[in-house]
């Protein structure tokens, strides 16, 4: 079955209305894959901005959101709120979202059964730190924090799973094609046997850590990797380069 390749950009607390118009236009007048889906992942406070100045041909995404529609949730946003602004993705279990804010599985899954109730395309982030990869329990920590996801998500065709190391997460260290391929397809195999094969080989399974145009190539090449999410080069010109890896 082929998945359509996707490629997410997530900027993160970064840019200003001047820099992210031009990184705009500079998307809008680039030359893109069309099999290629790229949805960016912008600041809360510029979704409304983002979605109103980029090319309809790209998504957006909120780069998290609360697990109810309203309420007394000072600084939280939900997303029915992300909806308004005419954006139809999320992106939830970021690694940072966990290890800086402190956000446990359960609340990732509430989050997301929440935002997919709610009709949102969810890019939900699971990934080992160095310590854990160091001792030998990669597997056991994804396939726990997916089972989080998993038992919270009825319709799979609105997600798109992102595998990042903690490790390889702005650190310049990027996971070797091997090594990014060995855990998609580990993936892949937990989805077959505790969701459904159907699910197992529909579902696009996305690599994210230091991406560049220099690594996107060979990583997209891997057969269970179908796609990226793009920290920091999804902020440059480069980010073209990226989404175009399959060409």
């Amino acid at each position: 079955m082929s998945r359509k390749f996707f490629v997410g950009g997530n900027w993160k607390l970064n840019g200003d209305k001047k820099s992210l118009g031009e990184l705009i236009q500079t998307l809008n007048g680039a030359k893109v894959d069309p099999n290629v889906e790229v949805v960016c992942g912008a600041p809360s406070i510029y979704l409304d901005f983002v979605r109103s100045k980029l090319d309809a041909k790209f998504g957006v995404a909120a780069q998290n959101c609360y697990k109810v529609a309203k309420g007394a949730f000072t600084g939280e946003i939900s997303p029915a709120m992300i909806k308004d602004c005419g954006v139809n993705w999320v992106i939830l279990g970021h690694s940072e979202r966990r290890h800086v804010f402190g956000e446990s599985d359960e609340l990732i899954g509430q989050k997301t059964a929440h935002a997919l109730e709610s009709g949102l395309g969810v890019i939900a982030c699971i990934g080992e730190k160095l310590d854990e990869r160091e001792g030998g329990i990669t597997e056991k920590v994804v396939f726990a924090q997916t089972k989080f996801i998993a038992d919270n998500v009825k319709d799979w065709s609105k997600v798109v799973l992102a595998y990042e190391p903690v490790w390889a997460i702005g650190t310049g260290k990027t996971a070797s094609p091997q090594q990014a391929q060995e855990v998609h397809e580990k993936l892949r195999q937990w989805l077959k046997t505790n969701v459904s094969e159907a699910v197992a080989n529909s579902v696009r399974i996305i690599y994210g850590g230091s991406v560049t145009g220099a690594t996107c190539k060979e990583l997209g090449s891997q057969k269970d990797v179908d796609g990226f999410l793009v920290g920091g080069a999804s902020l440059k010109p480069e980010f073209v380069e990226i989404i175009n890896a399959k060409v």
